[in-house]
């Protein structure tokens, strides 16, 4: 989820940061107020705490200017809620058909419950009140496609998460260096696994595993992740800052484990 979807401090932080963009440099605290639909006091507590972290800048009485650090959070967090909103649409459907796999024989006209599994949309015979429903438009049996139509509320996903597992570049040892039975380990608990760097690889290829992903990994994660799973990039140490970034960009959690021989 989109970072300042979590925090009520964030998101006022973020819309009073574009109104006094939209605005400056001239903008009354009461204007805002209004337009957000919170008491002036409020705005002004907010004001205070923004200019202290950098984000905005008093020019004077009711002269406010977003600051360069604002104006890259603004963006960062604009980033995310697009990210966040191309996941909802996955979970949330508002077109006439979705596909889903049957899980149980269903007929058609029959309502289903809808739910995510590995990263899977799956219709139930067995309805719940909570959660997605919609109507299967035509028979299937248990495992088979089916087309789902006037599909209802929001299909429950916890977002996945992403192990990084770091291997020593080949100046280091590169393959010859790494903790296999380790590996092996992280492998065994991930759903999907991806290599970055010839050293991953080659690792990878010495206990017989053959990756997911060799080519866009990062995002190959990202996807993973966004439908639940848990996935593993086995990457060289030099590759993990560039990953890194890009799964803070989506604000997704991860962790990072050495695969180095201690």
């Amino acid at each position: 989820m989109a970072q300042i979807l979590r925090s009520k401090n964030l998101a006022t932080k973020f819309q009073i940061l574009l109104e006094v963009a939209a605005n400056q440099p001239s903008i009354q605290q009461k204007d805002i107020a209004l337009k957000l639909n919170i008491t002036s006091q409020a705005v002004s507590e907010y004001v205070k705490e923004l200019i202290k972290d950098g984000w905005l800048s008093s020019q004077g009485r009711s002269r406010y200017k977003v600051t360069r650090e604002g104006v890259d959070w603004i963006l960062r967090m604009a980033r995310q809620l697009q990210s966040y909103s191309s996941f909802v649409s996955k979970v949330v459907s508002d077109i006439s058909v979705s596909t889903a796999i049957a899980d149980g024989d269903l007929s058609g006209g029959q309502p289903v419950s809808l739910y995510m599994k590995d990263g899977l949309l799956l219709a139930s015979p067995v309805m719940n009140d909570k959660g997605a429903k919609g109507i299967a438009i035509s028979e299937a049996k248990k495992g088979e496609d089916v087309g789902i139509s006037n599909v209802e509320g929001v299909i429950k996903l916890k977002t996945g998460e992403i192990t990084i597992g770091l291997i020593p570049n080949v100046q280091e040892g590169g393959s010859r260096n790494t903790d296999l039975v380790k590996l092996n380990e992280e492998i065994d608990r991930a759903r999907l696994v991806g290599a970055i760097g010839i050293e991953s690889l080659v690792a990878l290829k010495q206990i017989g595993i053959k990756p997911d992903y060799a080519y866009g990994v990062k995002e190959a994660a990202i996807e993973a992740a966004h439908s639940g799973l848990l996935f593993l990039v086995v990457c060289v140490e030099e590759g993990v800052p560039v990953l890194v970034q890009r799964l803070e960009e989506e604000n997704l959690d991860y962790k990072i484990v050495s695969l180095r021989k201690r």
